[in-house]
């Protein structure tokens, strides 16, 4: 493929906080200050980090090596990246094969019990063909089409899936939370219905500190756990609104990521505990359903904020058939590792995810690969950038080093989320993590913005690596949109270990702020999970490549000490931490 006119234009294609970090608490538990306040004080600072001759040849050489990796990782001979193709086969075969290049391990065994750099992890891959959704009642009768107004799919491995003249009923948030006195399903037996759900929760949608998280979204806010909490309510089927705002994408990375192969852990009961389909509507489509209802979406929704909503009956049925091809095989996750001198059987892990969304041959214009260039060959290549680095240290670190490059992050996480149940180190070994996604491609940045900002100890290192380089820590800028569930930290935070994830702000040393912010948001707009998403070899990777020598510089004070950082009190992963430790003793 060609690089696209707009991104020459453009200069660069970016992923920074604004587009693809993510969410975290809006606490005084960490260090850092406002990156407002310290904006302001910058703004006499030189327009180049303050890095030393040997930090700077480091950063140099990072950069160097991004690109070489990149450049191979997002070209079209990998098609997209998809787990279980031919495009995954190229991929781990390329990481095994420079991992070992860099003098790292196999950091796994075979089922023979010889070492391997790939965990075998398996997986059902459903080609998923849907008819239209016909909602009908009354004297209304309409058929959403597929892409354009809705997207239908389901988790359920079997050849078919289907509602038919399942009852539609809004259940607001479809959220289901005893700790803030709230259930959107209160008093409903949903057998036989289908629920139609918010995006996000209601502290995104009051901006109520006190309601949920307030504008930082919270778990509920998440699609994953919409689906999830209908199933455990006994509907047939389940349909999330599309808003662009709450969401924080557009309808066509929607329609982009459900629309191709689906991807899913096998699962002994075939996902039977699932809802029969999980869909999209769009706003405009949902408008019209409601309409049709007797209700006005808007108020509907302004009810839903409010605690003691009651779901409420649309009068409507949805009816919908979805034919699927099965595919059954093996994807791996790639594990490689630097064993400690002292030891070895505790490890810090660095982890990224390796795939995208493939082919699709669904997708807009004439281009059908979905290179997943900035999303997530950037976060991998680094991986082998600093396997590359550690390689040239001298001294090998005391404990050891893993560097886990996961598969299908893009279908929910689920490399990460098998390597959580099934790690090569027990997680109470497990010291920390730090996860790369999605890095930034604009060049330095002053502020260094943490996902899940407040969350860990690990903060406070993080703060003094980078007051080194001249940068100050930042929460996000968009919490409201959840990114602190949306990546592959997620998988082993919510099992107790102790994870970072930052990225490269929008504080551009040679541009300023609203430079970087205007660019993350074209690159949102653009290219997020589009065809678009294409290698530049224009692009300035030294701020990657900065975020990076962070990563080390953390990793490798974690690999040379006896600590073991721990959540802040009050996190919901710190009761999990703190009964491993028990173990580890």
């Amino acid at each position: 493929m060609q690089i696209t006119t707009l991104w020459r234009r453009l200069g660069l294609a970016v992923a920074v906080s604004g587009a693809l970090a993510g969410c975290g608490k809006d606490t005084t538990q960490g260090t850092a200050q406002p990156a407002e306040d310290r904006a302001q004080a910058e703004h006499s600072a030189a327009a180049q980090p303050p890095l030393d001759k040997d930090a700077q040849a480091q950063v140099n050489a990072i950069a160097a090596d991004l690109h070489k990796h990149v450049a191979v990782l997002a070209s079209d001979k990998f098609q997209g990246r998809a787990p279980a193709t031919e495009g995954e086969s190229l991929t781990v075969d390329y990481l095994a094969e420079q991992f070992r290049a860099a003098g790292m391990e196999p950091g796994t065994v075979d089922a023979q019990g010889e070492p391997s750099w790939f965990q075998q992890v398996p997986v059902v891959e459903m080609q998923i063909e849907s008819t239209p959704l016909e909602i009908a009642g009354g004297d209304f009768s309409k058929s959403l089409q597929p892409l354009s107004d809705m997207v239908a799919f389901t988790q359920r491995q079997t050849d078919s899936s289907a509602l038919e003249n399942s009852e539609l009923v809004f259940v607001g948030y479809g959220i289901v939370a005893p700790e803030n006195d709230w259930n959107d399903y209160a008093g409903l037996d949903m057998s036989g219905k289908t629920a139609v759900i918010l995006v996000n929760d209601p502290g995104y949608a009051t901006q109520d500190k006190a309601l949920f998280n307030g504008n930082a979204m919270t778990y509920y806010g998440r699609w994953s756990y919409k689906f999830e909490e209908a199933a455990r309510q006994g509907a047939d089927g389940a349909i999330i609104i599309h808003e662009t705002g709450a969401a924080g994408y557009p309808w066509e990375v929607v329609s982009g990521s459900w629309s191709g192969a689906q991807i899913s852990l096998a699962a002994e009961d075939k996902n039977r505990d699932r809802v029969a389909v999980e869909a999209w509507m769009t706003g405009d489509a949902a408008q019209e359903v409601f309409q049709a209802a007797g209700l006005d979406l808007a108020r509907e929704m302004e009810a839903a904020k409010t605690r003691g909503f009651k779901p409420k009956s649309l009068g409507l049925s949805a009816s919908v058939r979805l034919e699927n091809e099965l595919r059954t095989s093996d994807s791996r996750n790639v594990v490689a590792r630097l064993p400690g001198s002292k030891y070895p059987d505790e490890a810090v892990i660095y982890t990224a995810h390796w795939d995208h969304l493939g082919v699709n041959k669904n997708a807009a214009g004439e281009d059908h690969i979905f290179n997943g260039a900035v999303d997530n060959a950037t976060g991998t290549a680094g991986l082998l950038a600093m396997a590359q680095q550690l390689s040239e240290q001298q001294a090998q670190p005391e404990r050891s080093i893993l560097f886990v490059a996961v598969t299908a992050e893009e279908s929910g996480l689920l490399g990460s989320k098998y390597y959580a149940a099934n790690p090569v180190v027990p997680l109470e070994k497990t010291v920390a993590g730090i996860n790369f996604d999605a890095m930034g491609v604009l060049g330095p940045m002053r502020d260094v913005v943490v996902v899940g900002y407040g969350n860990s100890e690990l903060e406070e290192q993080l703060e003094e690596a980078a007051k080194q380089q001249g940068r100050y820590l930042a929460p996000e800028g968009h919490p409201e949109r959840g990114y602190f569930y949306r990546s592959d930290h997620f998988s082993l935070a919510k099992k107790g270990v102790p994870m970072l994830y930052f990225d490269s702000g929008t504080d551009s040393f040679q541009h300023g702020r609203e430079w970087a912010q205007e660019k993350g948001e074209e690159y949102t707009a653009q290219a997020y999970h589009k065809p678009g998403d294409e290698y530049d070899p224009e692009w300035n990777l030294k701020g990657a490549a900065m975020d990076l020598q962070l990563g080390l510089e953390l990793g490798l004070d974690l690999a040379n000490s006896r600590t073991w950082p721990n959540w802040y009190e009050g996190n919901e992963f710190r009761a999990i931490r703190d009964a491993s430790s028990d173990s580890r003793n």
